[in-house]
């Protein structure tokens, strides 16, 4: 696939020079493939949240022939950078492009087939000097940056969207925030023809998700930490944070493409610190049996209730849709305001 965009005309080199890469990042909009029935589209803040948040649940709908877009709403300008190896004066000099170009090597890793800037600077963490930049995603007009989402949904047409739980009182990132605030109103308004006439066709995806942490995952890693003789990362202040486990209603097994989350955390060389106790304390083999699954809320769906297995979670982000090796879905074409 040709490359488009802020990556494309960089060749190889030292760290902070930019490797092409056979997918495209795109600041405009391109028909989707006519031979990919199923469509999905993820919705994060900042390079590095594709790879923390549902990696593993891309690599397994990729494979299994999916069409898998990511919308990075900011290019992570206002980041620090954490990998102790990365912290030199070159790096900070040119952090906004690293890090779109580590963007684009994760992708790769994780299987999008595409990737869509949604073109807002980094707002920094809450209370930030960055919190006062007119161009940063937390200021955004907030008609304007629904309206850009909408037309990427009209464009690409996904009966799946994921995005961010309010996480106000938690993690209160201005960015995250706002990508929830504009997530749900523009899921809704893609399908009003009556709103952003100039975004296209309307289309109304199917099912809205919001990507969750559980408890019981935390949890298991704890309990396993401490079972090898190893420092948790976890302490106390993590189980201090109320419990969201009772909004989950899908579950997916990520077993087969565990590995992926840690090779596409890698890829953001300046975010993520490769001897992290937190992202990597664990063996692989270890985490993977401690809790092998991605969690999500059903928030929105208009093919009828989760499709569950015998534990009561669904298992599959398209469950009740047509599409993959033929399988058809049940439910009823109704909106479902939470689940």
């Amino acid at each position: 696939m040709h490359l488009l965009g802020s990556l494309a005309g960089h060749g190889t080199g030292p760290p902070g020079r930019v490797r092409a890469l056979p997918f495209a990042i795109v600041p405009s909009f391109q028909p989707v493939p006519v031979d990919a029935p199923l469509r999905l589209l993820t919705v994060h803040a900042h390079p590095d949240d594709e790879a923390s948040k549902g990696a593993a649940t891309v690599a397994d709908l990729h494979a299994r022939g999916v069409h898998c877009v990511l919308v990075c709403c900011t290019g992570g300008e206002a980041g620090e950078v954490l990998n102790p190896a990365m912290d030199r004066p070159e790096i900070h000099d040119d952090l906004a492009a690293i890090r779109q170009a580590e963007l684009g090597r994760a992708a790769e890793v994780i299987g999008y087939d595409e990737v869509v800037m949604l073109g807002y600077r980094d707002s920094g963490m809450k209370d930030s000097e960055h919190n006062a930049r007119p161009d940063c995603f937390a200021n955004a007009d907030h008609d304007e940056a629904v309206g850009r989402l909408v037309e990427i949904i009209r464009r690409v047409q996904p009966q799946v969207l994921v995005t961010y739980p309010d996480a106000r009182g938690e993690y209160d990132h201005p960015d995250h925030v706002q990508v929830h605030d504009i997530s749900v109103p523009a899921f809704h308004a893609a399908a009003d023809p009556d709103r952003y006439p100039e975004a296209g066709p309307a289309w109304q995806p199917s099912k809205l998700y919001f990507t969750m942490w559980s408890r019981a995952r935390i949890k298991g890693l704890h309990d396993r930490f401490v079972e090898l003789g190893l420092e948790s990362p976890y302490d106390d202040s993590w189980f201090q944070r109320p419990s969201r486990d009772h909004l989950i209603t899908t579950r997916v097994p990520v077993d087969e493409h565990w590995n992926v989350r840690g090779e596409a955390l890698r890829a953001h060389a300046t975010q993520i610190d490769p001897e992290s106790n937190f992202w990597f304390g664990l063996p692989d083999d270890e985490a993977r049996t401690v809790y092998p699954f991605d969690d999500y809320r059903l928030e929105f769906s208009h093919v009828g209730p989760p499709v569950c297995a015998e534990d009561g979670y669904e298992v599959d982000l398209f469950a009740g849709i047509a599409g993959i090796a033929g399988e058809v879905g049940t439910g009823t074409d109704s909106a479902r305001p939470g689940v």
